[in-house]
């Protein structure tokens, strides 16, 4: 049984380097007025996941966007790998501007970010730096932090602290440094994204469409916080992509490269072609997958029932 959303596809695919612990990369794909998937990490709640849901059923039934841009500047993503592991990571992103670097991964110490960020000056000297800690520092280990790469110029700090009122404080305590933080839990995963203004706990909100219940909510979280913006993706197929695509085109202002760039640490895609950056940009369109691609990353029976079964629940929650 899938709801109301007639046949479903879940897929399977294979991560070149295991990211936020994924090695591979599980979502539903299901048929709209376009084709869209779902893709909430396996992990969350599904209350949380049903959000999800929102998203992907906006993308494949609702109207697209107006766009005032139709090509999208992205970075590279670069995850807590070892330092040895950085130039074979980072080649598959091909020619780019900005490296966003994971950090305060499980286990990991702040001398091995500090490692891994090295590596990645040394060989891109070049490069925009921005460090994505998905909540995992302390206000004083990311005050270290800072002052370690006072000479990095770094462009800004993703969800480095969990708390809103950490993120408050620790955005006091960088005055004058030119540090910006950027908040992305605490917009999506608290269920109000207006805290992060009332406590001035961030310079810039990250953007995820599936994430966030579609391109319109979006929109209009970007509009009622007033801060700057950066699109990124939930490491999704080209068909989540696509959505992130279109929101990143259909915002007013985009001063940032955006995080569309995640497809190079698979191993695969549903779609063909795979929107891939080239020469760091993607254009906007809309995507299908392959049917044969389909087939071969197909999740195994065990897997795609338990992900029906979970589409049955999300559905209820959201009738």
């Amino acid at each position: 049984m899938t709801g109301s959303l007639g046949k479903v596809w879940v897929v399977s695919i294979p991560m070149r380097t295991a990211f936020r612990g994924v090695k591979h990369r599980e979502a539903l794909i299901f048929q709209g007025e376009r084709f869209a998937e779902w893709s909430p990490f396996l992990e969350y709640e599904d209350q949380e996941a049903a959000g999800w849901l929102n998203g992907a059923l906006s993308w494949a039934n609702e109207p697209l966007p107006t766009l005032v841009r139709g090509q999208i500047s992205i970075n590279a993503t670069l995850p807590a790998v070892a330092p040895d592991e950085v130039a074979d990571v980072l080649s598959q992103f091909g020619k780019f501007k900005t490296v966003k670097i994971k950090v305060a991964g499980p286990g990991e110490s702040l001398a091995q970010d500090m490692a891994r960020i090295e590596r990645v000056r040394a060989l891109y000297p070049e490069a925009k730096l921005r460090l994505d800690a998905n909540g995992g520092y302390s206000v004083s280990q990311t005050l270290q932090m800072v002052e370690q790469l006072s000479q990095f110029n770094l462009e800004y700090l993703e969800q480095p602290v969990q708390s809103v009122a950490e993120m408050a404080e620790l955005r006091k305590q960088l005055v004058g440094t030119g540090v910006k933080i950027a908040a992305d839990e605490s917009i999506r995963k608290t269920g109000d994204p207006q805290a992060v203004m009332r406590a001035e706990a961030a310079d810039i909100v990250m953007l995820k469409a599936q994430p966030l219940g579609g391109i319109a909510a979006s929109l209009e979280v970007a509009q009622s916080l007033g801060l700057e913006v950066v699109v990124s993706s939930a490491l999704e197929t080209s068909l989540g992509i696509s959505q992130g695509l279109h929101l990143a085109g259909a915002l007013p202002e985009l001063n940032y490269d955006c995080g569309l760039g995640t497809l190079n640490l698979f191993s695969g895609d549903i779609a063909q072609p795979s929107l891939i950056p080239n020469q760091s940009m993607l254009d906007v369109g809309v995507v299908e997958p392959d049917l044969e691609l389909l087939e071969k990353y197909a999740a195994s029976p065990e897997r795609t029932s338990w992900w029906e079964a979970r589409l049955e629940r999300c559905l209820d929650l959201n009738t």
